[in-house]
């Protein structure tokens, strides 16, 4: 327990030391506020739920249908885990030194991790859903066993997230094994005669509204044995991340040399590959912004989920902009780093600006063709993709690297992607917000007050302006990033 309170204690202490804790006021506010509307949104669903059930299957009792849906329930809620909670691993790291046994350590963050509020967010939903439709068969004492057993499906699915997240920061390849997990629970239930998942579940549930040991006893081993599972995986990776072993390894090193021709410019694309290729944040965000634009044009091309203008328009436009968004929306945090290098040289910035903006052009032609599959199955016109990607290479990469003046917060290169978020500022927010939507709104209200096809035309027009002018608007950010170096460099500095 003392060890336990220690590190409560220390990571209490850690954010409030954070360089951003007082000044970073936006992003604390946009915190709170996402919570309390999860929060409101949560407490409504959990009210109009069971009214919703009793009209929908009147011949069951909503608890039941409630149920039956633990499954659907545990994956929104693994999903909602990766943009809401960091990993344990990196929690790890900084008691390595400390005279405690390792083992200890990482079952006591294990611990902590299973006792964390964050396991206690769908209460909003299930407290008023069981004060409603539980409570007056069971009483309070039922209400009180079901909530109970609903919390350890939730700590059972905190261990499931915290495998996958240790295995996914090793190898991206481990994103089948969830993959292979649900596809296989989707396939039994709806394959196999009598919907066998939903009614385990829905025993289940009744099991701990009824107080059945067996219930109770099934979902902690399940627990039991993720937890251990965890802690023999943590040991050994960090057993290996510690290991000389991997620092003696001789490994084969690019230079892309093809790149000497232009000049520093060149010198930068080479450092911006680099930068992606071997930095754990950079690498992370590279490659989840990839998964997520195949998942989107896959659904768009083979599935009628997202059929009708706004979706479509939506999705094309969102594939086009999230890489930029992951990349630019984060311009010159990571070289905060090395900063002070950079400044050295007369004009380095402004070549690194023009850098960054080559490669992620090349890069986003990745989404261009990933967009054939809507486009070949008649989805999404060859024009409108045409179009939407100019304008995201003239118009959201002109405001993207706008950031470049106003980013003063270095971001560590290999630390968790969450702990690397949190030092984002009001404008950063407020840019890449604009980004992403104002193309949407553009494309929606030229379309409304012209054809389609004029409308897409006059978007690569204003594309094709900012294109044209690139020199001159990151001239622009340059001597503006030039007037205040100061301020950064210092802010850069104090955030590392």
């Amino acid at each position: 327990m003392n060890l336990y309170k220690i590190i409560k204690q220390n990571q209490k202490l850690a954010e409030k030391r954070n360089p951003a804790f007082d000044t970073n006021r936006f992003a604390k506010f946009l915190i709170y506020f996402m919570i309390v509307y999860w929060a409101a949104l949560f407490l409504f669903f959990g009210v109009m739920l069971p009214v919703m059930f009793e009209e929908l299957v009147p011949n069951m009792e909503p608890y039941h249908i409630m149920n039956q849906g633990f499954i659907y329930v545990m994956l929104a809620d693994f999903l909602m885990r990766f943009m809401a909670q960091p990993s344990v691993s990196q929690e790890i790291k900084p008691y390595l030194l400390m005279p405690v046994k390792r083992k200890k350590l990482i079952s006591m963050l294990l611990l902590k991790s299973g006792l964390d509020s964050y396991n206690f967010m769908w209460f909003f939903v299930y407290v008023p859903f069981a004060f409603l439709t539980v409570i007056r068969f069971y009483g309070f004492g039922g209400m009180f066993l079901y909530l109970l057993g609903i919390w350890l499906i939730f700590v059972f699915n905190n261990y499931w997230y915290l495998l996958c997240k240790l295995l996914l920061g090793e190898k991206t390849l481990w994103l089948l094994l969830p993959t292979a997990i649900f596809g296989a629970l989707g396939a039994a239930e709806f394959l196999l005669d009598g919907l066998p998942i939903s009614r385990f579940t829905m025993d289940l549930g009744e099991g701990f509204i009824e107080g059945n040991p067996w219930s109770f006893l099934f979902i902690i081993a399940c627990i039991g044995v993720m937890f251990l599972i965890n802690l023999k995986l943590q040991q050994r990776m960090i057993y290996n991340e510690l290991s000389k072993k991997e620092d003696t390894k001789i490994k084969h090193v690019s230079e892309y040399k093809f790149l000497d021709k232009y000049g520093e410019v060149g010198e930068y694309i080479r450092l911006e590959i680099k930068l992606i290729t071997r930095n754990k944040t950079v690498k992370t965000q590279f490659r989840m912004g990839l998964i997520v634009m195949l998942g989107f044009s896959f659904a768009l091309a083979f599935t009628d989920v997202y059929d009708g203008s706004y979706m479509t328009s939506f999705i094309c436009l969102y594939n086009y902009a999230v890489l930029p968004i992951m990349t630019l929306g984060q311009v010159m945090s990571f070289e905060g780093n090395y900063i002070d290098g950079l400044m050295s040289r007369k004009e380095s910035i402004f070549n690194l600006l023009r850098a960054k903006y080559y490669l992620t052009t090349l890069i986003i032609l990745v989404p261009f063709l990933i967009m054939m599959f809507p486009i070949a199955k008649g989805k999404i016109t060859i024009l409108a993709a045409i179009a939407y990607l100019i304008f995201v290479v003239g118009f959201v990469f002109f405001m993207l690297l706008q950031l470049a003046v106003y980013n003063t917060r270095t971001l560590p290169l290999n630390a968790n992607l969450m702990k690397s978020n949190k030092s984002s500022n009001w404008i950063q927010g407020l840019v890449t917000g604009c980004a992403f939507m104002l193309p949407l709104l553009v494309d929606k209200l030229l379309s409304a007050l012209l054809p389609e096809a004029v409308a897409h035309i006059i978007l690569i027009v204003i594309g094709v302006g900012f294109i044209a002018t690139h020199n001159l608007w990151i001239k622009n950010i340059y001597k503006r990033f030039m007037k205040r170096r100061y301020q950064n460099m210092e802010e850069f500095r104090a955030s590392r």
